[in-house]
């Protein structure tokens, strides 16, 4: 099981993601877009990101793509069922959430828009976590770790 981020903004939700995706031993992460690397672009280690990812960052393969339309096709390709965690007209309750394939690809997006309707038009499921407070959406992170522990039944 992989994870695809997707123009995530905050270096340090990139490296909670990291974190969040070390102890559910997923396999990779893909960084799609503005979303940062733990590598800069001189081929530092970027601190900001390792003090969050408490190391998860060297633990996990992670690989870097500018689009996304190019790696949701090269993993479809590959047997993927793409699941995306956003709220949309189209979603279900991330609760609900059955996988009966090892091959899947969880895709979480940028903080304040989330993933673009062409992006989810793309992927095979929309998982949402239902809001019952006045507040519409959580943190991308934190999200990110309430559904997929869910989801993984860890």
């Amino acid at each position: 099981m992989i994870l695809i981020l997707d123009n995530i903004r905050s270096i340090h939700n990139v490296g909670s993601i990291f974190r969040i995706a070390d102890t559910l031993g997923l396999s990779k992460l893909y960084l799609v877009g503005t979303t940062a690397d733990p590598i800069d672009r001189f081929g530092r280690t970027r601190n900001d990101l390792a003090k969050v990812a408490l190391g998860a960052e060297k633990n996990l393969k992670w690989e870097h793509y500018d689009r996304m339309d190019k790696l949701l096709t090269k993993l479809k390709a590959q047997g993927f069922k793409i699941v995306a965690i956003e709220q949309s007209k189209q979603s279900i309750d991330y609760k609900k959430i059955k996988l009966s394939q090892n091959k899947v690809a969880f895709l979480v997006g940028e903080e304040v828009h989330g993933l673009p309707k062409s992006v989810l038009g793309q992927v095979d499921i929309i998982a949402e976590i239902p809001m019952r407070g006045k507040k519409e959406s959580l943190n991308v992170a934190v999200a990110t770790g309430v559904a997929l522990f869910r989801i993984l039944n860890q």
